[in-house]
């Protein structure tokens, strides 16, 4: 069963800055196939997955005669050092704490290619396939089966060292190793995650209606649903509410990468700026993390909102000015909308003028949703 190899491997994966490496079988995922199918029924699936539910489950289909799947994990940081405060003349956003740092894919796959490079050292004739996040593969189910952590109820993986603070990878062999034991669930009657879940996005304990999950949610290109613009608060990517409040996060801080540390500018940025920032200032500023994956479409709708829930007044010069001359309606509208949400008189007539100049439906309906707003304000 290749058990010098397996030891090699472990050692391998230590001295190249793995903290955490597991072995499973490449059997079907039977289990997840059936929850898969359920979640496509429920229309719970987010768009972003592979959609071959065969493909996901089977790793035979994408490595031939697969025989064992090797998952790792690295530990990434829950604190900032020195972040900057948002104050009332400087409101701030929030990127999540997987988007600290350097984009994990590319720390993850360089980790991948390494093991890759030295298991076909050792066994020329090895086939192997790597993924990370993007995969067909469910990095969790990965996780689970090769003993990394248990799968908590908030969806995320939980290691007993580092709480799910972790990124996952995983690589496809058809070389047969020796399977760790997976770990027992272990949040017991806890259901902190699932009670705080601003949306109600976490079902039950286990299930996510990812169409509802502001992690998802903020990851959108179009007009955000009435009912979750006042839920985003001032988060720009991601939601880290159901981490934060997990037992078994506290305390929790690992600090192991020097790639991962968070710029304290980057991940908390200033939201007055976003709004006027060209693509190329975005990508120079942005680009080296993962929450840059999407443009900078959604972060600065997602930007709008949030000084529309700080009622930051100050920003009102700004976004009329969006309304007037952004080319894209998503823009326009949600800039229209926050002013309704936090304007003064004065933006009545603002709207108003706009209105009768507005094309586009969509953001017509935005005008009038912030006028019908202002009124409500009036009485």
């Amino acid at each position: 069963m290749n058990k010098q190899l397996k030891d090699e491997i472990i050692a391998y994966s230590k001295e190249i800055g793995i903290d955490k490496i597991g072995f499973a079988s490449a059997g079907v995922f039977t289990g997840l196939k059936e929850r898969l199918k359920t979640q496509q029924q429920l229309g719970y699936q987010s768009g972003f997955e592979e959609p071959d539910i065969e493909k996901r489950t089977t790793p035979e289909l994408l490595v031939p005669k697969a025989k064992s799947i090797i998952a790792i994990a690295l530990a990434y940081p829950s604190k900032m050092k020195n972040a900057p405060r948002s104050t009332k003349e400087e409101r701030r956003g929030i990127f999540c704490r997987a988007s600290w740092g350097t984009d994990y894919h590319h720390i993850l796959r360089d980790k991948l290619a390494q093991l890759e490079a030295f298991i076909k050292e050792k066994h020329p004739e090895a086939l192997t396939k790597t993924m990370v996040d993007t995969g067909e593969l469910s990095d969790r189910a990965v996780a689970e089966r090769a003993g990394i952590g248990w799968s908590g109820k908030n969806c995320a993986i939980i290691t007993p060292e580092f709480g799910s603070y972790v990124y996952l990878g995983e690589m496809i062999t058809n070389i047969p190793f020796e399977p760790d034991t997976p770990l027992e669930q272990n949040c017991g009657t806890c259901n902190k995650c699932v009670d705080v879940c601003p949306t109600g996005a976490l079902v039950q304990g286990g299930q996510l209606d990812s169409n509802k999950c502001i992690a998802f949610l903020t990851q959108t290109k179009g007009f955000l649903a009435d009912e979750y613009r006042t839920k985003l608060g001032n988060r720009l990517y991601g939601c880290d509410t159901c981490q934060t409040v997990c037992p078994e996060n506290k305390g929790i801080d690992f600090h192991l990468h020097p790639e991962m540390e968070p710029d304290p500018e980057i991940v908390k940025p200033k939201l007055k700026p976003l709004l006027t920032i060209s693509n190329r200032e975005f990508k120079d500023k942005f680009g080296k993390i993962s929450g840059s994956w999407r443009g900078k479409k959604p972060i600065q709708r997602n930007a709008i909102l949030a000084l529309a829930h700080f009622k930051d007044t100050t920003a009102l010069p700004t976004l009329m000015e969006l309304v007037k001359e952004d080319p894209r309606p998503v823009i326009r509208g949600t800039a229209a909308w926050a002013i309704g949400k936090m304007g003064d008189s004065s933006s009545m007539e603002f709207l108003i003028h706009q209105k009768d100049k507005e094309q586009n439906e969509d953001v017509l309906r935005e005008i009038e949703k912030g006028m019908k707003m202002l009124e409500g304000e009036r009485r």
